[in-house]
């Protein structure tokens, strides 16, 4: 049976391809997912900044719920009082103890090229923006003195790729924390790679060193520092600092021959406060690696997306090309082959083939999995500073679900072929029967079901678990599809559809009769093309229903006609006493966003999806007040929406204890209860109090109600903001938009690679398909059948299994896509631009029509007579 089945697969190199091409892109896909959840769950970043300090003491990154389980991440920096300093030195071995301060702060451009020039400068690393930092600082890098001496007050120290033309002893004009300042340019610095200890113990010297030690080969490392620093006196830069008392993070070096982890366990920590060592240090640089949460979220949708679009596209892939090899079969058994040793054969020829995919697939395993990385570092969704980890077990995992799958679905394919009569096996390979088993039946009819149960509840959910409830129906609703294939193809198959065909010509009957004959093999080309309809329409239209809800919800509580924004740090104070006073402005707000938790009395409600804060201090909410008023919203004060506040037992005039997004937990009064759109309700605080506790500690933009937006619009002038600018109620929508990134990168990443999964899987089987009907053209052929009518045939019929597969994702979408609108909007009509299913459609064209044109040629290439002699394809 071993020399039939390597027989087999120099003659079936068509279809045995395209069940390598499956597993291929499947077993990499799945390592990658496993290399994603790896990364997730062991969080390795290595610091950058503060690279040189052996341990990093700074807050607690991560909010874990007192009555709940898991983590998430602070949205801003969780900050220590400066006290703390004297309790860390005060720790035996600890040599010195250094603060470290970072504040916004950027060079201001002018005009023109110097402009751009300036932008390129606070950006040189794609999303990385200049800090401002304290210069005893620059010891936690370390950072060196390349020109000129540490800044006094009034002077800044530049990092070289921020200095540009500027030479010691000039002026350069600085933004920090919105406002522009002029400051002599005391000296240039460059990062240096800090020693394998941590760095040296010092904290400045006469050299101009910062402190730290330089690589063995001396090397410069400034581009391994992707937020290039500006460093100010550090009197000067507690003054800058928009959070007085508090420090981000303190550097301790350990006395000589100490080691840090040891040290670290030693140091006298209070509350909420926690020391880092080693990699774990990255955590109290960079943002969002303090908890793995999002990343394991992202790699199991992912992963189980890969395995379930694996699955049936391996078993349609298979099972065509068993069922197109039952002749031979048949041949063999009538000829004295046992049933187990056909079915030896097809096991063992398809496991080799699908070994050889496994093989070569985890060899590109890496590769895709850092692909894969990179685009979610690059988009803003995972750190950019966490470094991706893949180790043995995703490779594991993604080999042993392999072979599973592989093993399930040959296994499926050639039992019902070894089980089969010889003589009705030759029948069925002539026309084979659109049968299907009870199994399948069942199978199909528990996932319809379950699909149909999915859409009506979430019908019924609110927005935040809508996707969670709804998403599955898309994946549920293509597996009862792919479960019941031949029979979906006839029944969609009806009579108009039939006439429409026989009116073409004769081409167009014959491919009316095929549709009906083979619908097992036209069912293996729809289940891809439906599959992949399904999950890209499914998760765009998804994504783009609820940003559109999400948006409406927020703009639609605001009274804005006029939006001034910056993006040099926040908006300053003297910004909002000049706008509100322009003549046509009736009345101005900051606004202030963040997120936090009612932890007294305790919300169970809202745990690792904490409530969104909005700091206002002007009449812009538009949201219904049903006790107390917003008039009082000031100091210490509070407004909770009213669900909230009854499933708390509070009203007005009751205290809670609030968590704020630096961790800081601050007793409130409340002082109204206001309603916003249902699913989508946010806490209302004074904005000068949420903007004490956020990492700008500025308000981020101003609202502007005016009956002449136009005008105020042309009144307005920035010119001595630099960074500001001003525009009507729709920029209020896009800065929302902007941060509701991560579910939508998510599925759009979903959505691409399904789709290109997918795709070569219905490249495959169409050619499979096709190259295996090199008989039936010969026979038409020298029946009187020219190879243009044949090619028209065949045609019309993947233009027909095409439409079905469309329309199909669609219905599978739809399952999923209604009912989400309906929980987000109110009404089941999605949002989304019309272009994207017309796009789709003209991507299932691009597929279907050239592959079916190049195997029609191919399968034609040769002479009647001899491809109705041929042995296979």
């Amino acid at each position: 049976m071993m020399r039939l089945a390597l027989a087999g697969l120099r003659f079936r190199a068509a279809a045995f391809l395209a069940v390598f091409v499956a597993v291929l892109l499947g077993s990499s896909l799945m390592a990658a997912a496993g290399g994603l959840l790896e990364t997730g769950l062991r969080l390795d970043a290595a610091p950058q900044r503060l690279a040189a300090a052996p341990i990093v003491v700074t807050g607690r990154p991560a909010y874990h719920p007192p009555n709940g389980s898991g983590s998430v991440a602070y949205p801003e920096r969780h900050a220590v009082d400066a006290s703390l300093a004297d309790r860390l030195a005060r720790t035996p071995d600890a040599a010195v103890v250094v603060p470290d301060l970072t504040f916004p702060a950027v060079m201001a451009p002018t005009t023109g090229a110097q402009a751009e020039r300036g932008d390129e400068q606070n950006q040189v690393s794609g999303r990385h923006t200049s800090a401002g930092h304290g210069w005893s600082s620059a010891a936690l890098t370390p950072y060196r003195l390349v020109a000129g001496r540490p800044p006094a007050a009034g002077q800044v120290v530049l990092d070289e790729r921020l200095a540009g033309e500027a030479r010691v002893g000039s002026t350069v004009r600085v933004v920090v924390n919105g406002t522009p300042a002029d400051f002599a340019l005391a000296g240039v610095a460059v990062a240096e790679p800090a020693s394998g200890n941590g760095g040296s113990s010092g904290s400045g010297g006469t050299d101009g060193r910062a402190g730290g030690a330089t690589g063995a080969d001396g090397a410069r490392v400034g581009a391994g520092v992707d937020n290039p620093s500006i460093f100010f006196a550090d009197a000067q830069a507690r003054e800058l600092s928009p959070r007085p008392g508090k420090v981000d993070a303190y550097g301790v070096f350990p006395a000589p021959g100490v080691p840090p982890k040891e040290l670290a366990e030693r140091l006298d920590l209070p509350a909420g406060v926690v020391a880092f060592t080693g990699d774990d240090r990255g955590a109290a640089e960079f943002a969002g690696i303090a908890t793995s949460l999002p990343l394991i979220i992202l790699s199991g949708v992912f992963g189980g997306m890969v395995a379930v679009v694996m699955a049936l596209v391996v078993s349609a892939t298979i099972g065509l090309s068993v069922r197109q090899r039952r002749r031979e079969l048949a041949l063999l058994r009538a000829s004295g082959a046992t049933p187990a040793q056909v079915r030896g054969m097809v096991v063992v020829e398809t496991m080799l083939v699908g070994t050889a995919g496994l093989v070569l697939g985890l060899l590109l395993g890496r590769t895709a999995g850092q692909w894969i990385f990179e685009l979610l570092a690059g988009s803003g969704i995972v750190p950019s500073a966490l470094h991706f980890t893949q180790g043995p077990l995703p490779f594991a995992g993604s080999l042993l679900l392999t072979l599973v799958i592989l093993r399930a679905a040959v296994g499926v394919a050639a039992g019902r072929a070894a089980r089969i009569q010889p003589i009705q096996a030759l029948a069925e390979a002539a026309v084979p029967p659109v049968v299907i088993g009870r199994v399948r039946l069942v199978l199909g009819a528990v996932f319809a079901v379950a699909t149909v149960g999915s859409a009506v509840s979430t019908a019924f959910m609110s927005p935040a678990n809508a996707a969670a409830i709804g998403g599955p129906a898309v994946l549920t609703g293509s597996i009862a599809v792919a479960v019941l294939g031949p029979a979906v193809v006839r029944a969609l198959l009806t009579p108009r559809i039939t006439a429409f065909l026989e009116r073409r010509g004769t081409g167009g009957t014959l491919a009316a009769i095929n549709l009906h004959v083979r619908a097992v093999q036209f069912a293996a080309i729809l289940v891809p093309i439906m599959l992949a309809s399904a999950i890209a329409l499914g998760n765009i239209y998804a994504q783009t229903t609820q940003q559109k809800a999400a948006v409406e919800a927020y703009t639609d509580n605001l009274a804005a006609d006029v939006v001034v924004t910056s993006t040099s740090g926040g908006i300053p104070a003297g910004l909002y006493d000049e706008v509100r006073r322009t003549e046509g402005v009736s009345a101005a707000a900051e606004l202030v966003r963040s997120k936090g938790w009612i932890e007294q009395p305790y919300d169970g409600s809202h745990t690792s999806d904490p409530w969104p804060l909005l700091g206002l201090n002007g009449p812009v909410y538009t949201g219904k007040v049903t006790a107390g008023s917003l008039d009082d919203l000031t100091g210490e004060t509070v407004a909770l929406p009213p669900g909230a506040a009854d499933n708390l037992k509070l009203g007005v005039g009751d205290s809670i204890g609030l968590r704020l997004g630096d961790d800081a937990l601050v007793k409130l009064r409340i002082v109204a209860l206001v309603e916003g759109t249902s699913g989508y309700e946010s806490i209302l605080l004074p904005s000068a109090l949420l903007a004490a506790h956020t990492t700008s500690g500025l308000p981020s933009q101003v609202l502007l109600r005016t009956s002449e937006p136009a005008q105020v619009l042309r009144t307005l002038n920035f010119g001595k903001w630099p960074g500001v600018s001003a525009g009507d109620r729709d920029r209020l929508g896009q800065a929302h938009d902007a941060g509701l990134g991560f579910d939508a990168w998510i599925a759009y990443l979903l959505a691409a690679i399904a789709i290109a999964y997918t795709a070569i899987a219905s490249i495959n089987t169409i050619a499979v398909a096709v190259l295996d009907r090199r008989r039936e053209f010969g026979l038409q052929r020298l029946t009187g059948a020219t190879r243009r009518q044949v090619a028209r045939m065949l045609y019309l019929e993947h233009l027909v299994i095409a439409g079905m597969g469309v329309a199909l994702g669609v219905a599978a979408a739809a399952f999923s896509v209604l009912p989400i609108a309906v929980a987000t909007r109110g009404w089941p009509i999605p949002s989304g631009p019309l272009w994207i299913l017309l796009g789709w459609i003209a991507v299932v064209l691009l597929l279907v029509l050239p592959t079916t044109a190049v195997t029609s040629r191919l399968a034609m290439r040769g002479k009647p007579i001899d491809a109705v002699a041929s042995p296979g394809a």
